[in-house]
């Protein structure tokens, strides 16, 4: 009963996820739902950004903290292991809902593109940055990442397997397409007001940041794998200007020993 009530759990974790997921498309385009980035009750400038910058951080602050290992660890002696990445996208899926619920639009015009085929790009660009977020989760684990794996192996009493290194589709290219496709989606738009300013420029702070954090545990995780991947691979934009290929396990232990101290 108790695996049967965590794989319910994660099924409703994750669909909790895809309509978040949705809306957030919608809401950073402003189509097809009530309240988008740009429409809304607004309020005075300084509050209106303090509020929104408020948003951002709370989002920022579970989003990074709770994917910590040191915070993992704590963690899973509170909830079992099996939901712990259906928890943490449910946490990340009510922070977007606190977001596009409190969200205080900004409607100051920074650039309006009228020409007809430069929004058109515009729009093209930004649907190709979240088809390849979409996609991309495909081409890691989408169902490992969003927590589905977990409960299933825990419904069959198998032993909870760990996420693999492995490099298919976009990730020949740059290591971190997801966060590609997002900046891609945020920034691409015919109309940039200063609150989509706010939140592209804030989000894409937190990204470049985050990266960073992440990198560190993805080499701690695969060691030199990840390393000499690091080394052939650009992160974001899929050009390397230079790079030493030569990464062996002693730089490996090297950068172990000085991140543990």
């Amino acid at each position: 009963m108790k695996r049967l009530l965590a794989f319910m759990y994660g099924i409703f974790c994750y669909l909790i996820f895809l309509v978040t997921f949705l809306y957030a498309i919608a809401f950073i385009a402003n189509i097809y739902v009530p309240k988008t980035i740009d429409h809304g009750i607004s309020g005075t400038l300084i509050p209106s950004i303090i509020i929104d910058t408020l948003l951002l951080g709370v989002f920022a602050i579970q989003h990074s903290v709770m994917a910590r290992p040191g915070f993992k660890k704590w963690w899973t002696n509170i909830v079992p292991k099996s939901i712990e990445r259906s928890t943490y996208v449910l946490f990340a899926s009510l922070a977007l809902v606190l977001l596009f619920w409190q969200w205080r639009p900004l409607p100051d015009l920074i650039w309006n593109v009228q020409a007809d085929g430069w929004q058109m790009t515009l729009w093209i660009l930004s649907g190709l940055g979240w088809f390849i977020v979409l996609t991309g989760t495909y081409m890691i684990s989408h169902w490992h990442l969003f927590g589905l794996k977990q409960v299933t192996e825990n419904l069959k009493g198998k032993e909870l397997s760990n996420p693999k290194f492995k490099i298919n589709g976009y990730y020949h290219f740059v290591r971190h397409p997801l966060m590609l496709g997002f900046i891609i989606a945020f920034w691409a738009t015919p109309t940039m007001t200063l609150g989509h300013l706010l939140f592209a420029a804030a989000s894409t702070g937190y990204i470049l940041i985050a990266l960073q954090l992440e990198e560190r545990d993805l080499i701690r995780y695969f060691g030199a794998k990840y390393l000499n991947y690091k080394e052939r691979v650009p992160g974001l934009i899929p050009v390397r200007f230079g790079s030493n290929t030569n990464i062996d396990e002693t730089s490996v232990n090297t950068y172990e020993n000085s991140s543990s101290e």
